[in-house]
């Protein structure tokens, strides 16, 4: 896997060409124990599917990229979005590209959205976090004692040159007390770029609020809940995310957008429903 270095550390990253001229590249935010190796071939998928060049890469402490140089403070998600994704868009000289992140890959996605509106074409998001909830915070309690009694840090060790740094930190600041308060619900009608928020109905942890709130609040949103889906869509409904990521794809490369009559469209703010 190749490095780039960003503000004098090294990460990792892939970059596939895009197939099709006019289309925007695809920019891909890993979940709080993602790394690249850990999407698999669901980014080539997409780009098969789209047409659209992309870049994959492995966050500070992810995967084989340099360590993080300190500990994990409740602001880490801000961090990425406003300091880390900037500067490697710089050296990588991307512009305008659609943000496809799951979970923390999501919710920095929305949060650099929000700060840079003219920066960013469009952003999907799948299983994203804007607020804390009890069932996030159950959800990974359980995860710690599934990682304490199975073989899970053998299982991530093949995706992180340090699993349980990768573990912890994740772990740790979400249960966090000063992480409780933890919202970003505030920056999202600062986003001005279609958006696609996606979510499973059987997700571990979050409920639908998660992405109806980005709906109430956002102004050109469209919503997908998926069936017999966990918090990972492109893992457990994969043709089913292509699919909608391909469509949102074509319209944004088609330049189509929602008009803004002063009013939401009801489409748009309509609960994502499960039955």
């Amino acid at each position: 896997m190749p490095f780039i270095e960003v503000a004098g550390q090294h990460l990792e990253y892939l970059r596939l060409p895009a197939r099709r001229t006019g289309r925007p590249p695809l920019v891909f935010l890993h979940e709080g124990l993602g790394s690249v190796a850990m999407w698999r071939d669901f980014p080539a998928q997409v780009a098969e599917a789209t047409g659209c060049g992309v870049l994959v890469w492995s966050r500070l402490g992810y995967g084989d990229s340099d360590p993080l140089p300190g500990r994990r403070t409740a602001r880490y998600m801000h961090d990425e979005a406003w300091l880390g994704l900037p500067r490697l868009l710089r050296v990588l000289d991307i512009e305008r590209p659609i943000l496809v992140g799951h979970s923390d890959g999501g919710s920095i996605a929305l949060l650099h959205a929000a700060h840079d509106a003219d920066s960013v074409a469009g952003v999907v998001a799948l299983a994203p976090h804007e607020f804390v909830e009890d069932k996030a915070l159950e959800g990974i309690r359980r995860a710690g004692q599934i990682y304490a009694t199975t073989d899970w840090p053998q299982r991530l060790a093949r995706f992180h040159r340090d699993p349980d740094t990768v573990f912890r930190a994740w772990h740790d600041i979400w249960l966090a007390p000063e992480f409780r308060t933890w919202d970003i619900t505030d920056c999202l009608p600062r986003i001005t770029c279609p958006l696609l928020a996606l979510q499973g109905c059987d997700d571990e942890y979050a409920t639908m609020r998660q992405i109806d709130c980005i709906a109430e609040r956002a102004p050109d949103v469209e919503l997908l809940a998926l069936a017999n889906c966990r918090h990972s869509p492109h893992r457990d409904q994969p043709q089913a995310v292509i699919a909608a990521i391909t469509r949102f794809v074509d319209r944004l490369a088609a330049g189509a957008v929602i008009a803004d009559d002063g009013q939401r469209a009801r489409a748009r703010i309509e609960p994502a429903r499960c039955d």
